[in-house]
């Protein structure tokens, strides 16, 4: 029986065979996005504790900022050198296979780490475990299902599923903050543990790799056999690494990416929660301030789509970048023991501009390396989050070093001014002649 083809309506025919598949009312590409959208949120909830287990860690075990900094650093590091070879990993394995391994190492790496007595365990429970784990369900997760489950609604798709990482921000860091200063900072990472766990089997059983699986169109196109396992994939992400990297562009975007991780993941959601109990502010303002972040950063992300697609995308990079450096160097003067109104105004600005650089760097990306460019924006988001790590680390070794983090916000600041200077010098590709009129 040939597989029935279904149309961008998502309400599929009754089966005309006794053979025939299983039917969803609702197309089963909703179902998968669902299922993904839900897996994120799992996925980040560990994102939401590093930042709120500084205090809780150094009082339990001596350890320094610096040593604790250096774990999550390697987490975010792992993260960012995994992205790249995690779509190679479900090609030839299976979205369902991975992300099940990745959730329940993430779960390993929280649990374990409820029993651990020195700085080496927190090392390989958060840095290696929890890296491995979250980088296997980068934004290679959601890029696969939206591109295998869907043709029509690609675009509103991709646009929740990023969404989720800042909804499972707003859903865990109040929560995990409310647990520490409750119950302690154990209680958190079994939370975190299980948030992982629960998903696992939402994925083994209503995930399915492709819609062939299930004898099934994707959503708003044609039926097609499923492709069989990708070999190679892993070679060609390392051959576009080395042909991109003989060009200036490449070095130019992933080095402001790189100061665009350092002054988000590693200087903002790590350090911004301790920082601010520096200044007597109770850890559970602090972190719902930071889940505030999460709202705009989906508002801002949306809005700067929108603009990336009017003006050129340098000139925005460097507006995000400048507008970012000055705010980081007003911050020390807003840090109080109570949430005031300018530091409510920050939060405001920062979430908006915390993932707008995204859409941008992806389009100059597209502009430089064409069919090259999703796996030249993997590495280049790798360099963001080891710029994140290096600053989750020497942010610890700096707030060690001088008693305050005020000197970490200034650095930050000049960084992004170098960042706008660097986007800004990125050529401009000439289009062929003629291909406006093709266009």
């Amino acid at each position: 029986m040939n597989p029935t083809t279904e149309s961008a309506v998502p309400v599929a025919p009754l089966p005309t065979a006794p053979d025939a598949p299983r039917r969803w009312r609702v197309h089963r590409a909703w179902i998968v996005a669902a299922v993904t959208f839900v897996t994120i949120i799992g996925g980040a909830a560990f994102n939401s504790l590093p930042g709120l287990l500084f205090d809780p860690l150094q009082d339990d075990f001596g350890w320094s900022r610096g040593q604790i900094g250096l774990a999550v650093s390697l987490d975010m590091a792992l993260y960012g050198l995994t992205a790249p070879f995690a779509a190679a990993l479900m090609d030839r394995f299976g979205i369902r296979r991975v992300v099940a391994v990745a959730l329940t190492m993430v779960a390993a790496g929280a649990l374990a780490s409820v029993r651990m007595t020195a700085a080496w365990q927190l090392m390989l429970y958060w840095g290696l475990l929890v890296g491995l784990g979250t980088g296997s369900m980068a934004l290679a997760f959601s890029a696969t299902v939206t591109n295998r489950w869907f043709v029509a609604r690609r675009g509103l798709v991709t646009g929740i599923l990023t969404a989720a990482g800042a909804s499972g921000q707003l859903v865990f860091l109040p929560l995990c903050a409310w647990i520490v200063d409750r119950h302690g900072w154990r209680p958190a990472s079994v939370t975190v543990a299980l948030a992982a766990l629960v998903v696992v089997p939402f994925v083994w059983l209503l995930m399915r790799d492709h819609p062939a699986d299930v004898g099934l169109a994707p959503y708003g196109g044609d039926y097609v056999e499923k492709p069989a396992p990708t070999r190679g994939a892993a070679g060609r992400t390392v051959r576009v690494l080395f042909d991109a990297a003989r060009t200036g562009p490449f070095w130019l975007l992933a080095g402001s990416f790189a100061i665009c991780g350092a002054s988000t993941n590693g200087l903002i959601r790590t350090h911004f929660v301790p920082s601010a109990h520096d200044h007597h502010m109770p850890i559970t303002a602090a972190a719902s301030l930071l889940a505030v972040i999460g709202i705009f950063d989906i508002i801002g992300t949306v809005f700067s789509g929108w603009l990336t697609d009017r003006f050129d995308a340098r000139r925005l990079l460097a507006v995000y970048y400048a507008l970012r450096g000055v705010s980081l160097l007003f911050l020390p003067l807003l840090m109080q023991p109570t949430v005031e109104p300018p530091m409510v105004f920050f939060i405001v600005f920062y979430g908006l501009d915390w993932v707008a650089t995204v859409p941008p760097t992806l389009a100059l990306c597209r502009e430089q390396y064409g069919e090259d460019s999703a796996i030249v924006f993997g590495w280049v988001l790798a360099s963001h989050q080891v710029g994140a790590a290096l600053v989750a680390f020497l942010g610890g070794v700096a707030r060690d070093y001088f008693g305050t983090y005020d000197v970490v916000w200034y650095a930050a600041g000049a960084l992004c001014a170098v960042a706008a200077l660097m986007v800004l010098v990125i050529r401009r590709v000439r289009e062929p002649a003629g291909a406006a009129l093709v266009a």
